[in-house]
């Protein structure tokens, strides 16, 4: 199914064949990741739990993001809310407006399952660019702190700044 289409990007479904090349450019960049993650992301999709979708800059697939629009996890866990997990563009495709184009396709699915939708995104300075689009496009922080991969974070206790380092963020949809 394809989301979004202009003449440089196309927002589509994800595809088996898109997985291999996400994690090779991502392994390219220094990150630490292999294809499971995102056939994990098409196993979801196939068994109704998720929808996946890529983003396509000239042809070369170059972002990602997925919607579960009855998330199990975090802040909102069981709430009946969408979230959004997994969302990323390829350091060479930044700044072209994919993740703006991506984060508009994937709020209009989760708009289509609740009428809130939410996300977890990691502290560190390598979220930082993810931090500022949230704000931007109307994030706020749930009040329930800095949660560690599926618990909060006790007050005053000492924790690991990696990526199970997250704040959860909602945004009303409608």
């Amino acid at each position: 199914m394809i989301y979004s289409q202009n003449d440089e990007i196309l927002i589509r479904d994800l595809q088996p064949t898109d997985a291999a090349i996400i994690a090779d450019e991502e392994i390219r960049q220094g990150w630490d990741v292999s294809a499971e993650k995102y056939t994990d992301r098409l196993k979801d999709r196939d068994e109704g739990k998720c929808i996946a979708l890529a983003a396509e800059y000239k042809g070369n697939v170059a972002g990602y993001i997925n919607v579960y629009p009855q998330s199990r996890w975090g802040a909102f866990a069981n709430r009946g809310y969408a979230e959004i997990i997994d969302f990323g563009v390829l350091k060479k495709y930044r700044c072209l407006g994919i993740g703006s184009r991506l984060m508009d396709a994937a709020e209009k699915v989760a708009a289509e399952y609740s009428d809130t939708v939410y996300l977890g995104v990691g502290l560190h300075s390598g979220y930082g660019s993810a931090q500022r689009m949230y704000v931007k496009r109307g994030y706020i922080p749930d009040g329930s702190g800095v949660w560690y991969g599926q618990e909060p974070c006790t007050p005053y206790t000492s924790c690991v700044n990696d990526d199970d380092l997250n704040l959860y963020l909602s945004k009303k949809l409608r």
